[in-house]
């Protein structure tokens, strides 16, 4: 979240490139899957402004609570869709996260972000378990549709509706989420 400048920047990037792309398929989804790319919009970005280098932006104190708040409240359709559904889970389990770091980060001097130890080690350390796995479980999951989508398959679905595009940007926003638990 507030490590090394050039990191925090990338993260920045990938995080906001990727809620923009969620934006744009929440536009053309429609009912469960416009809701769940909205939903990713908001990770997305939140992840995005979490991970502003501190030596560009220091968040004022007021700031980390607002953000456990919104993410709580992120979390609340999560919990909902998650009883129709476990594939849900995985929303829930991200809002949550959001809520641990934004909680952590508002209890942790200004100083100490970046440096590691700031959080409950245990609750981390399962956080970074599940969403490493979460990573290399969809990683292998994009690799068949990404063959079998460039051998010519694929035909009229435009790029926006493409379903590796949305995998890919998961994939994304898991690895981003463990880069900011390894710098909690």
């Amino acid at each position: 979240m507030h490590g090394p400048a050039s990191s925090g920047w990338l993260l920045v990037a990938l995080c906001a490139v990727t809620g923009a792309y969620c934006l744009v398929r929440m536009r053309s989804g429609a009912g469960e899957e416009r809701g769940a790319a909205g939903g990713e919009a908001l990770m997305g970005f939140g992840m995005a402004v979490m991970a502003v280098p501190a030596a560009v932006f220091t968040p004022p104190s007021w700031a980390w609570p607002v953000y456990a708040v919104v993410f709580g409240a992120a979390a609340v359709p999560a919990l909902w869709a998650a009883r129709a559904g476990a594939h849900h889970l995985h929303h829930l389990v991200g809002a949550g996260a959001m809520v641990y770091m934004s909680v952590v980060m508002a209890g942790a001097p200004a100083h100490a972000h970046g440096q590691g130890g700031s959080g409950v080690p245990l609750l981390t350390g399962a956080l970074l378990l599940y969403f490493a796995g979460y990573v290399l479980l969809t990683g292998v999951r994009l690799v068949p549709v990404a063959a079998v989508a460039g051998s010519g398959g694929g035909g009229s679905a435009g790029w926006v509706d493409r379903p590796e595009l949305a995998r890919a940007c998961r994939l994304s926003m898991g690895i981003s989420m463990v880069a900011m638990l390894l710098s909690l």
